[in-house]
């Protein structure tokens, strides 16, 4: 995976999601998947609160993610109800690390009808993670 982050513009969309145990799901997501963390603030303690956290996608990219919260959260997303498709240029490998740290594989490595080498994957909070070589179809200018 070539390191973009110097050259490339940031990020203008971020997926969001929420998570009972945020703190944990981060560590998953970065030795699983490969997610970089790039901040991460919440409150001092050992709820393992994470009120805002940024994690960025090697290839492009990133996430934005938080903890479930019981007052008027703007983003009341319920946990595990999100989904994604992350582009990467070797799903193999990444299948195999997703699998060494507990990932759950829903779709072993495949090749499909429009040319993507893809695997899917859900994480501890049962989010969908689809992985594959299809970088998208090209803007028209």
């Amino acid at each position: 995976m070539s390191d973009t982050r110097d050259t490339a513009p940031s990020p203008q969309v971020w997926p969001c999601l929420r998570a009972r145990d945020a703190r944990a799901l981060i560590d998953f997501l970065a030795a699983a998947f490969g997610f970089e963390e790039v901040v991460c603030y919440g409150p001092d303690g050992a709820d393992g609160r994470v009120d805002h956290a940024e994690l960025a996608w090697p290839e492009g990219g990133g996430i934005m993610l938080g903890s479930i919260r019981d007052d008027a959260d703007t983003f009341a997303l319920p946990p595990g109800a999100f989904g994604a498709y992350v582009v990467t240029s070797d799903p193999d490998a990444l299948c195999e690390r997703a699998r060494a740290a507990g990932a759950q594989i829903t779709a072993e490595p495949h090749d499909t009808d429009y040319g993507s080498r893809d695997f899917a994957a859900r994480d501890p909070e049962g989010n969908l993670w689809s992985f594959g070589t299809y970088r998208g179809a090209a803007r028209k200018a």
